[in-house]
């Protein structure tokens, strides 16, 4: 659904954007853009929803998890998937998490990538059993790093673009070039 739908579904601009910002891959990476160049919503409070929005699920999430995971647990298939999935996710873990724990979570929250943010970081969080409270503080800051560089390339407009563009290709290059 375009968001301009929601909007003229009788939504207004701010609570799509906040909505949006909730959504897991999505989160404020696609909230800001969407207030700053579609709606228009000056950048500050445009901001200042995105960043609420996005991190509204974290402790939820974070709180949640590990009662559902135990609880399915309880049934094999699940028990088995979940190993499975807890074994592979150590075993690939980014090593920069892995060897620097919550300031390496907070620069993963904070790159502005989909796939890396408050969700991502809450799940890696759990996985490698780090603190709750610690957690959530470092993934607010991460969230709030990635909000202002996402804000700024937005402010940027073009050149934002084609610096977001330029800085994708870079990072898929290096990808390719250390396989």
């Amino acid at each position: 659904m375009n968001p301009q739908d929601l909007v003229a579904r009788g939504l207004t601009p701010e609570l799509a954007v906040f909505l949006t910002s909730m959504l897991p891959v999505i989160e404020l990476r696609g909230a800001l853009p969407l207030a700053i160049n579609v709606f228009n919503i000056a950048w500050p409070k445009a901001f200042l929803i995105a960043y609420i929005g996005n991190m509204i699920p974290a402790p939820l999430i974070l709180w949640l998890l590990a009662p559902v995971v135990k609880l399915l647990s309880k049934i094999r298939i699940f028990e088995r998937f979940f190993s499975w999935l807890f074994d592979r996710t150590r075993r690939r873990s980014n090593r920069m998490i892995e060897k620097y724990e919550e300031i390496g979570l907070m620069a993963f929250v904070a790159i502005p990538l989909p796939g890396t943010g408050a969700w991502t970081g809450v799940l890696i969080a759990f996985l490698f059993g780090l603190d709750f409270k610690k957690s959530l503080l470092i993934i607010a800051i991460g969230v709030f790093i990635a909000g202002i560089i996402v804000s700024s390339l937005c402010l940027l407009g073009w050149l934002g673009a084609i610096i977001a563009g330029a800085g994708f290709i870079l990072l898929a290059a290096l990808g390719f070039w250390k396989l």
